[in-house]
């Protein structure tokens, strides 16, 4: 479906995309390039890996590009080489749901390889609808080659993957599908135009940065759900930092939801009401020491090997007027604090290798899940950022310590998971989640509400799958076992068949049959045993 029309841009405003692929995906990027060719100057790459690092270096020394497209592992390694953003299309949950459906009708030997990380919601789900899934990950071409011809050694027929995965599995005689869809492609060609046009607005402004994490804040007040009094609490807080220009430091274990706060309080700030002032975001811990001074500060043409041509402002310079999230601010090294505190102190910043200073005004709210406290002790940190940094302090709640918000933060996450696969929530779905409170309580939730959202989506995903299964707790037990780590729970676990446990003693097989439509592998799905089965039930019944 083509999106709604748009006003007409001039070429010269219109943002610079270039989509980087080899293989079928090249063909996909090309197709949907044509639903956004009146909303940007798109330019298909059809190169990988180390080809395309050094075409596109070569061209920006002359030319413009405001954002990158790419996925899977050669996404990965643009990401890390370019100095432009690097939008990294990823296939949904419900992407990988129907590439193995496709995958089921060409044979019951499955194998799913991906790039560096394994899903480990396939091996829970194989083990629901009962088929086994092969799952391989892989680094380099040679190891993803050498992977699928151990999968076909094995007896694995048909392989589900990205491009270069699927390029090698038919290369191998193997029967390949491919994982991303349609819609996929278009969700990161719509955050590249969004993420292109506002980098172009800054360049436009002389102040060009490139953005590690987002550009506005997408988050406010009405995000930090929960009724518990430590959340009515930290909104009220939120509200009354928000008023003034001080810095803020919020400490909180890792998924506790430290950004959200941040873009929380920036959205209710003056710099945001009325004027949609910049929220720029960069992980402190997550990029090299000397990319990190560039990108916090900027650079001057030719200040060190590989400096982009004409210079670089830095994201103080970007966020100008906004505010400027630090995450990790821990993992700062020392030799970068020094440089940070003088910026807060001087309100001025300097670039790589320049000598004038630029006048900024930037709120700058900072966060960590380490103790500052001790690593100033241990020499680590300043002690004169630390107080520099926290005029203002903000401590999260772990979940665990607000226990009564888990049934509504699933409810409301597992809406949301189901919406985006397309499906609706069951009817009962309100009395489900309560039912199932007393298990998620018991839970120590390590990744906090990070990790309950995880949760979510993986439930949402089998849901999906199952319209009719309930959500009971033996069958939450079954799709995330980790839970039952948790105190008198462990005798609760299924076998993973018993999570769609067998229904005849409730229902006949062949009202079952008759409900799906006489449709009899989704009857069997839901009864929770073989088509073969379900033949002999209907014959004796």
């Amino acid at each position: 479906m083509r999106r709604p029309p748009q006003p007409p841009l001039d070429h010269r405003d219109k943002p610079v995309i270039w989509t980087v692929s080899v293989s079928r995906l090249f063909d996909l990027f090309r197709d949907i390039t044509l639903e956004y060719d009146d909303l940007a100057t798109i330019e298909p790459i059809n190169l990988g890996f180390d080809d395309a690092v050094r075409h596109i270096r070569e061209r920006m020394a002359t030319e413009r590009c405001d954002a990158v497209i790419a996925a899977g592992s050669n996404g990965a390694y643009l990401k890390g080489r370019l100095s432009v953003p690097v939008i990294i299309a990823k296939a949904s949950g419900y992407d990988v749901m129907q590439a193995l459906a496709r995958a089921r009708r060409i044979s019951p030997h499955i194998g799913v390889v991906t790039y560096q990380d394994p899903m480990p919601e396939l091996a829970e789900f194989a083990a629901t609808f009962g088929f086994p899934i092969f799952q391989r990950t892989y680094a380099t071409e040679e190891d993803a080659r050498a992977q699928i011809n151990e999968l076909k050694a094995a007896g694995v027929k048909a392989v589900v993957g990205a491009g270069l995965v699927t390029d090698l599995a038919e290369e191998a005689g193997l029967a390949a599908v491919f994982v991303y869809s349609a819609t996929a492609i278009r969700r990161a060609f719509d955050d590249a135009l969004e993420l292109a046009r506002l980098t172009q607005i800054e360049s436009n402004r002389g102040r060009r940065a490139v953005v590690a994490d987002t550009l506005r804040a997408r988050h406010g007040l009405h995000d930090l759900r929960g009724e518990s009094e430590a959340m009515e609490a930290l909104r009220q807080s939120v509200v009354l930092y928000a008023r003034s220009p001080a810095t803020v430091l919020i400490q909180g274990e890792t998924g506790s939801g430290k950004e959200l706060v941040a873009q929380a309080i920036h959205r209710e700030s003056p710099r945001s009401l009325g004027a949609n002032r910049p929220f720029i975001a960069i992980n402190c811990g997550a990029i090299a020491e000397s990319l990190l001074e560039s990108e916090l500060f900027g650079h001057e043409d030719g200040a060190f090997t590989g400096a982009r041509r004409g210079g670089h402002a830095g994201l103080f310079e970007a966020a100008n007027h906004g505010t400027l999230f630090l995450d990790e601010i821990g993992e700062m090294p020392l030799a970068l604090q020094t440089r940070l505190l003088r910026v807060l102190e001087e309100r001025e910043v300097v670039r790589v290798g320049g000598t004038r200073p630029v006048a900024i005004n930037v709120r700058v709210i900072s966060a960590t899940h380490c103790n500052l406290e001790q690593r100033i002790g241990e020499g680590r940190f300043r002690a004169d950022l630390f107080y520099r940094l926290a005029v203002l302090r903000l401590h999260l709640p772990a979940l665990r310590e607000r226990a009564s918000d888990i049934a509504g933060l699933t409810e409301w996450s597992l809406k949301n998971a189901l919406a985006a696969l397309g499906a609706r929530p069951h009817p009962n779905l309100h009395a489900e989640v309560q039912a199932c409170a007393p298990l998620l309580r018991r839970y120590d939730w390590p990744g906090n509400v990070r990790e309950l959202r995880n949760l979510a989506e993986r439930l949402a995903l089998f849901l999906a799958a199952e319209p009719l299964q309930a959500l009971t707790p033996a069958f939450v037990l079954g799709v995330a076992p980790e839970l039952a780590n948790a105190a008198g729970t462990a005798m609760l676990l299924p076998t993973a068949p018993a999570t769609i446990a067998p229904r005849l003693e409730d229902e006949s097989a062949s009202a079952v049959l008759a409900r799906f439509g006489g449709r009899r592998d989704a009857a069997a799905h839901y009864l929770g045993i073989s088509r073969t089965t379900l033949w002999r039930r209907l014959r004796a019944g």
